[in-house]
């Protein structure tokens, strides 16, 4: 490798595309992931993330496309010669095993010695956080527990690559919450290079390096959690990824200038400094990028609105509002409860907002 060249990928995807018949649930996907890094696929129901995971286990096979894992090409390799851990949705534990069977299955398989296997089980088990629990069956354990069960079978070979799906999702939230940080805590331990698939977007941003989101058979972005929030590249991301207020506008004569009715307001985001004159545009804008202070005097930003709806979600309130400014369009925004109660805040009360102009971001 010449001096200052990035590292090969640990995990290569170089336009993977899956076909059923005449629908394509893949569409040419790249990706690379490098050795160490925890990434999640992120996206709707039929999106193809669950799909792009069989692929890179062998348990599905792509229409076309090369997979590469630490330099080698396993695009047809079968499942057993991939080196890789898998951790399902639903377990897949064998109920008739104990837990150190269980556990030690593919060890078995790989021709570890008893006394070994007697040691590899009892280090995975404490890593995992159930020691002393070799005797005992999955019906003795809670979906907690045989998740953990599950996480250890799949790290028992020491795989270069682990690869889970959905791993939480019939987990109860605060279980599901407690178990993310486990997983998160014990790979960057292990170092494993880690591959998730989840629907859940605070779960991907708790846990992930990188999100790649998905839609429709390919990739819409890739980027840090914050990234993927702050800065989303297509609308379906905006729209996808957390709230969003969506309000239609047109460019106005300037650079920035965005005319929403008869009222123009200025965007300062770099997305809205390049549109002609009168071209058709979409304004996204975030809950808490509409603030109710501090209102700079004259700013062309701030608005009137009226209170329509408040949602309590604890320390703050989902408030939802209306403004004449924008043609009786409603906007979502966050409120923190103590302010509420300063303002003495109620459905039909007005209050000034402001639209961070450095927040709006806009597609065309």
């Amino acid at each position: 490798m010449t001096a200052g060249a990035s590292p090969a990928p640990y995990l290569r995807l170089a336009g993977i595309r899956k076909d059923f018949g005449s629908f394509a649930a893949l569409k040419g996907i790249d990706l690379d992931i490098a050795q160490g890094e925890f990434v999640c696929f992120l996206g709707p129901s039929g999106c193809g993330k669950t799909t792009l995971l069989r692929i890179i286990a062998g348990l599905e096979v792509q229409s076309a496309g090369r997979i590469e894992l630490a330099g080698r090409d396993i695009s047809r390799l079968p499942p057993a010669e991939r080196d890789y851990g898998i951790v399902f949705q639903s377990y897949a534990l064998f109920p008739n095993l104990s837990v150190a069977d269980n556990v030690a299955y593919g060890l078995v398989n790989g021709k570890v010695d008893r006394q070994h296997r007697v040691e590899r089980v009892r280090e995975l088990l404490a890593l995992v956080g159930l020691p002393g629990s070799e005797a005992r069956f999955p019906a003795q354990l809670s979906g907690g527990q045989q998740q953990r069960i599950a996480l250890a079978r799949a790290l028992a070979t020491s795989p270069g690559l682990l690869l889970l799906d959905e791993p939480l999702s019939a987990l109860d939230a605060i279980v599901r919450v407690k178990l993310r940080g486990e997983i998160r805590a014990l790979q960057r331990q292990l170092g494993v290079t880690t591959v998730m698939v989840t629907h859940d977007q605070e779960e991907a941003f708790a846990v992930a390096d990188r999100v790649v989101v998905m839609n429709q058979g390919s990739i819409e972005q890739v980027g840090t959690a914050t990234t993927v929030y702050r800065e989303p590249a297509t609308p379906f991301v905006a729209d996808f990824v957390g709230r969003i207020n969506t309000l239609p506008a047109t460019a106005g004569a300037e650079p920035g200038q965005l005319k929403i009715g008869e009222r123009v307001f200025r965007s300062e985001h770099p997305s809205a400094l390049a549109h002609a004159a009168g071209q058709d545009l979409r304004i996204c804008l975030r809950p808490e990028d509409v603030v109710a202070r501090p209102l700079p005097p004259g700013d062309p930003n701030v608005i009137e609105a009226r209170v329509e709806k408040i949602d309590f979600m604890g320390p703050y309130c989902l408030v939802r509002v209306s403004s004449g400014a924008l043609g009786e369009q409603a906007l979502t925004v966050y409120l923190s409860l103590h302010f509420l109660t300063e303002a003495r805040l109620e459905v039909g009360s007005f209050l000034p907002l402001r639209l961070l102009p450095e927040r709006m971001r806009v597609y065309a």
